[in-house]
């Protein structure tokens, strides 16, 4: 299997005629020990994991399911939150690249004793560990431990802040639903302010060139937000006319102190995602939802489960984008050691 790596930043050359050096293209490269949001990433990096994942799905289309590329490494999965997903990724992404695994979460742990999140990640950097995969309720956590330890840390979701890579499982099945995510009409649904997903999605498809809107009831909108080059609006039917995929967020009503909305009645009639409204929308338009899903508030059970919808699909490609990030921070450690 041919994976994409470059050990240190270069740039492809050719000598003119004259005898001149020119550079022609900078060629992908990843130095980063640590996978901390895509706001940190640039295109170029993107399309580095969106590369590798792709690489990486073949095998997870084979009859034996593991490759040996981090035989010998171990990954703990630091999980402050509850998660069934992610967290399941990645344990699966790890054990297909034949590392050894191992699940943490704060019940039954130190942490419930009241040990810090540096002094729980120095510890685990003691025991010999690689990798921490960290989820935590606070925005920066994930970026405050990588600069307390010296082994690789990946976001899983911190607070408010980022995803990345649930952003890039996201990007990864556009990709392969539409082709190329440049040009394309993306409209991102539900509650933005409150969510991680929101803005690693902004960050990650502004940069790939994709055109961008938002849409949640007014006070579920950041202020500010058009800076991140997206179109706002409260209108669902406006989001969803011209667009060429929809990513629909769970609506969280345990974090709605603002009161956006009364119920989840009133929420969903008027921006659920319904067989009526998607009538609208382009024929073959593309429904997506991060997860948990909540039927008959974020959308109807008859959309999550319809033709349109990739919501499974992006489930199994976190897999492929999880051991895509595990590779190439692992080897960016190693390589830059």
């Amino acid at each position: 299997m041919k994976l994409s790596y470059v050990k240190s930043p270069e740039e492809k050359t050719k000598i003119s005629p004259k005898g001149n050096k020119v550079v022609t293209k900078k060629t992908a490269i990843w130095t980063k020990k640590d996978l901390l949001g895509l706001e940190y990433l640039s295109k170029e990096e993107i399309g580095l994991i969106l590369d590798n994942a792709k690489s990486f799905k073949e095998v997870l289309a084979r009859p034996l399911r593991k490759v040996p590329t981090l035989r010998g490494k171990t990954v703990v999965n630091l999980f402050y939150e509850p998660s069934t997903r992610t967290r399941i990724s990645f344990e699966l992404a790890a054990k297909r690249l034949s590392a050894d695994v191992i699940n943490m979460v704060k019940e039954g742990s130190s942490i419930q004793k009241g040990e810090t999140l540096i002094d729980t990640g120095r510890n685990l950097e003691a025991l010999k560990t690689d990798v921490i995969v960290v989820r935590h309720n606070c925005s920066g956590a994930a970026a405050m431990l990588s600069r307390a330890v010296n082994i690789s840390v990946v976001n899983a979701g911190d607070g408010w802040h980022e995803h990345p890579t649930q952003a890039l499982l996201d990007i990864f099945t556009l990709n392969e639903k539409l082709g190329n995510v440049k040009g394309l009409n993306i409209s991102i649904i539900g509650d933005i302010a409150h969510s991680r997903v929101a803005r690693s999605n902004i960050w990650g498809l502004t940069k790939l060139g994709a055109n961008v809107t938002v849409c949640a009831p007014g006070k579920l909108i950041p202020a500010g937000i058009e800076k991140l080059g997206v179109k706002v609006t409260s209108n669902i039917d406006e989001a969803i006319k011209k667009a060429d995929a929809i990513n629909v967020l769970r609506m969280q009503f345990e974090r709605d102190a603002a009161g956006a909305f009364p119920s989840r009645i009133e929420y969903f009639k008027t921006f659920g995602i319904t067989e009526e409204r998607l009538k609208k929308a382009k024929k073959d338009i593309v429904v997506m939802h991060p997860g948990p899903i909540n039927r008959g508030v974020e959308m109807s059970a008859e959309v999550a489960d319809g033709a349109n919808s990739v919501i499974l699909e992006q489930v199994t490609n976190g897999i492929a984008i999880r051991m895509a990030v595990l590779y190439l921070v692992t080897h960016a450690k190693r390589e830059n050691a």
